[in-house]
């Protein structure tokens, strides 16, 4: 596909790092030459922060609208004209609503078709959420806003690891967990590895959920119950390559998780905890099975840097090379099953930005 990706941009907590990472991401013109980047928010908000960030020559298009996107240039759709007070290194319920209202606008257009990707600074859920509008988080938010089955997925240039449950308490998994919902997850791994990462034949590690994946029923009955049988169906009913449960704690401690194209975790510290202590700097959060790509860097808001200038903008970057890179291959992968060809005429190629 000879076309840039227009990828939006939400602004994240403007009190928090969020907005940095952005400037700082999108300080290449280089990358213009790779996607059409829209940022969600205010020009009054990115002139302050560039400002604090001694930046001055960082400018952007300013829009109204997709129709007046500038493709040779970073642009900002305007989403309020009102001056937002900010307060660096507080979470406020003032930054938590503009937060809200880029990410609402952002999600709109992805959802009707005009963005090919939205990649999301962080915010935090807290003062996002409120009585009326109940928030747990942009992976849960985009899939109810898409209708969508949807998967979290941790991903780095040599680990991927999804979760069967995201944003609940760690007493209520075991409850939440039955054979469906882990086949189902498995299914969206699976799919997700050969559509967005161009993985042909996909080899996936189910994790156990209680210690050393529960000992024959010793320490918990869930993987025999629940966990084994699913990976068993995965196997030999769709025929998908899934293997374990394996026990957490060995499994990552033995690196036999080099061996697997993606992993599922049973609960969010399993997965995570693992994941930011080897790939912290680098990592991103992918959202599987939306409709439209959606990547975010791993890190949270750090109120306690804000305005320092110290933010690494390098999971930014990464989040928006991915969700180019998986926007390609997308395009690759259904533009094969469309119009097959012997294996021994197809040749994939690595869709990269070099920086």
């Amino acid at each position: 596909m000879s076309r840039l990706p227009i990828i939006g941009f939400t602004l994240g907590d403007v009190n928090s790092i969020a907005v940095e990472v952005l400037i700082k991401a999108l300080n290449d013109n280089r990358i213009n030459d790779y996607c059409i980047p829209v940022v969600y928010g205010s020009p009054k908000i990115i002139s302050y922060w560039r400002k604090v960030l001694g930046m001055p020559e960082f400018q952007l298009n300013i829009i109204k609208n997709l129709n007046q996107v500038n493709p040779k240039r970073s642009n900002i759709l305007v989403c309020w004209e009102e001056e937002v007070e900010i307060k660096m290194g507080e979470a406020t319920d003032t930054s938590g609503r503009y937060a809200f209202i880029s990410l609402e606008m952002a999600t709109r257009d992805a959802v009707a078709g005009k963005l090919d990707a939205i990649v999301t600074p962080p915010l935090n859920k807290h003062n996002v959420s409120t009585d009326a509008r109940p928030f747990t988080g942009h992976t849960e938010y985009l899939a109810q806003q898409a209708k969508s089955d949807h998967l979290m997925l941790l991903t780095s240039e040599d680990l991927r690891v999804a979760l069967v449950t995201g944003h609940i308490a760690l007493k209520d998994v075991s409850a939440k967990l039955s054979q469906a919902l882990i086949i189902e997850k498995i299914q969206l791994l699976n799919q997700s590895l050969k559509r967005d990462f161009g993985i042909l034949k996909p080899r996936i590690a189910v994790l156990g959920l209680n210690p050393h994946a529960g000992e024959n029923g010793l320490l918990g009955i869930e993987e025999k119950e629940i966990i084994i049988p699913a990976v068993d169906n995965a196997r030999n009913e769709k025929q998908i390559m899934a293997f374990g449960p394996y026990p957490a704690d060995g499994f990552f401690g033995s690196n036999h998780y080099k061996q697997f194209d993606g992993i599922l975790a049973m609960y969010h510290d399993q997965g995570l905890i693992p994941f930011k202590f080897m790939a912290f700097q680098d990592g991103v959060n992918f959202t599987a099975g939306l409709p439209f790509v959606r990547t975010s860097p791993d890190h949270g808001t750090a109120y306690d840097i804000a305005g320092k200038n110290q933010a690494d903008p390098q999971s930014m970057r990464n989040a928006l090379f991915m969700a180019i890179d998986i926007w390609a291959k997308r395009n690759n992968f259904e533009e094969i099953n469309k119009n097959p060809l012997p294996m021994t005429q197809f040749r994939r190629e690595k869709f990269r930005i070099d920086f």
